[in-house]
């Protein structure tokens, strides 16, 4: 006989707004919290556009018409800053009252640039921009403008990517070819931060620049270790392109030899075995089974989104 598993919702199937007197924090925002940069762009947000997400509370259970906040304390506090009496929630059907911040990914770069084009072209003017995220017009400008001289194939590469806006002006300064090298060498190192943009930037050769006339900026280096950096930069993207080629069937094989190392352990028998009279290959065993352990469940949570997450 089949079993049915019954599927519960999460949340009630419609939104209610609730006085913010009837909704019970379950922590205290910290005295800093008020000065720092999130809370700031958060208020930006709500005072220009209003409130984008609502809060999430549950009922308090033996309390009629009381609610205990699962998520969103800073935008409660701010809400209450500006007076508001009311706003508008989501209402759990569980009490669990883990962080929804960590389900969560910041806001790519790329896909924050295409979110301001799409804004400019709905009519939202550029200064109105800038105060729901908190920055000046010319950050907005900037943003606005951030993939002219990206070719299509490396603004593919880091759309999901975290990359400073400095770092994209480094590879504008690449022509088409040398810039989809050095954005895969970023990818495949996990490195998008300014100074390694500029290095790979003062790594390239001459003939690969857009102003190949321009000289290259490389403070206190002469131009031997320039040529000596260049040689190694090359050298080294020869060696990553050989261990690309190999990684995913080491992977796999990796993935393979810790499994079955894993079903070793699993057996009493052969653990005891190894504790008598191999400890130290069976401490070596455990380790491999911690780095595929690690490296199978590995994710990054990522930051907060630049508007309204807290």
């Amino acid at each position: 006989m089949a079993r049915h598993n019954k599927v519960t919702m999460a949340f009630e199937p419609e939104g209610i707004r609730i006085a913010l007197t009837d909704i019970l924090p379950v922590k205290q925002l910290a005295p800093s919290t008020k000065t720092g940069r999130k809370y700031k762009q958060i208020a930006a947000s709500i005072r220009e556009i209003g409130l984008i997400e609502p809060l999430v509370v549950t009922r308090q259970k033996g309390h009629r018409g009381a609610y205990l906040l699962l998520d969103g304390h800073v935008r409660l506090q701010i809400l209450k800053d500006f007076g508001a009496q009311d706003t508008m929630c989501l209402i759990a059907t569980d009490d669990e009252s883990f962080t929804y911040n960590k389900r969560i990914s910041r806001l790519a770069t790329i896909q924050e640039h295409k979110m301001i084009l799409k804004a400019i072209e709905s009519g939202v003017p550029e200064d109105r921009i800038a105060k729901a995220l908190d920055i000046n017009v010319a950050m907005i400008r900037r943003k606005r403008h951030l993939l002219d001289g990206i070719c299509p194939e490396v603004a593919d590469l880091l759309k999901d990517r975290h990359c400073p806006i400095e770092t994209f002006r480094s590879l504008k300064q690449l022509k088409p070819i040398r810039q989809v090298e050095v954005a895969q060498l970023m990818v495949t190192m996990n490195n998008y931060s300014v100074p390694y943009s500029r290095t790979l930037l003062a790594a390239t050769p001459v003939d690969q620049l857009v102003d190949a006339k321009k000289p290259k900026i490389a403070k206190g280096v002469s131009p031997e270790q320039m040529a000596r950096m260049e040689a190694e930069m090359d050298s080294l993207q020869r060696e990553m392109k050989q261990v690309e080629a190999s990684y995913g069937e080491d992977q796999l094989n990796l993935v393979i030899a810790g499994a079955y190392v894993s079903s070793l352990l699993r057996n009493e028998q052969v653990v005891k075995h190894l504790d008598l009279h191999h400890a130290e290959i069976l401490n070596e065993f455990r380790r491999i089974t911690e780095v595929v352990g690690d490296a199978a469940d590995g994710s990054d949570e990522g930051d907060l989104p630049i508007v309204e997450r807290a």
